[in-house]
């Protein structure tokens, strides 16, 4: 079996939880979900999945399907959660800088934004407190910018502690991690078909390319998996 693009994705995205052991995967978005589910069913077996309000999952179900609970989870206590450290998010991104701080409050000065977003929401306390990883769907210089317009998460030149733990990026070109010179951005594996330069051309900042490899393709099994818990294809629509 041949993966698409947006397979890769999902096997980059399960690769993230690869030594994380028992704690509560957070993934926000549809490749990431695939991801942490397949990753569950491979890799990290401990890994406790909700259902994206406050049940957890005893079952691994394919998108839209229901599963047993094996244990609850409101929101009030995810605070608990959070602070423990015993989590990992894949959260989204509106922009991301050299050093990885993140936006998703807005775009333009504060004041008087061009765009309202979400707000800050959980990124500060998610990006001091346990790993973060983020999910870019379009690899652009829209997102990749010189320096964000506001702060939500924290990156590596804020020196936030030591509980700081930015994992790495996964986007629809590469997967990029926080190992280059003084915290920043490396191109760690670019996607099978997918160029250097080509990942260059759509990053508003110089990045570190030494070491990079080709992003590793799904084994079959992983595939059957991945194509079992999203029997439409909707990973394919999100990267064509």
């Amino acid at each position: 079996m041949t993966a698409t693009r947006a397979e890769v994705c999902v096997a980059a995205c399960a690769d993230l939880f690869g030594n994380d052991g028992e704690i509560l995967a957070s993934p926000m978005g549809l490749i990431p979900t695939l991801g942490a589910r397949l990753a569950r069913l491979t890799t990290a077996p401990d890994l406790l999945l909700s259902d994206g309000e406050a049940t957890l999952l005893a079952g691994t179900p394919a998108l839209g399907e229901s599963a047993p609970a094996e244990g609850w989870l409101p929101y009030r206590q995810v605070f608990d959660v959070v602070a423990h450290g015993r989590r990992h998010v894949i959260m989204g991104a509106n922009q991301i800088d050299r050093h990885g701080n993140q936006n998703i409050s807005c775009i333009g000065p504060h004041e008087q934004p061009v765009r309202q977003l979400l707000g800050v929401r959980g990124a500060p306390g998610n990006t001091v407190n346990h790993r973060t990883s983020y999910w870019v769907p379009r690899h652009s210089k829209r997102v990749f910018v010189p320096a964000v317009d506001l702060v939500s998460g924290v990156g590596t030149d804020r020196d936030p502690g030591r509980f700081h733990d930015l994992h790495r990026v996964v986007t629809n070109l590469a997967v990029l991690d926080l190992t280059g010179p003084d915290g920043t951005l490396r191109l760690r594996s670019v996607h099978p078909g997918v160029t250097v330069e080509e990942v260059l051309a759509q990053t508003g900042f110089p990045l570190h390319t030494n070491g990079h490899t080709e992003t590793r393709q799904p084994g079959e099994r992983e595939l059957a998996l991945i194509r079992q818990l999203d029997p439409q294809a909707r990973r394919d629509r999100e990267v064509p």
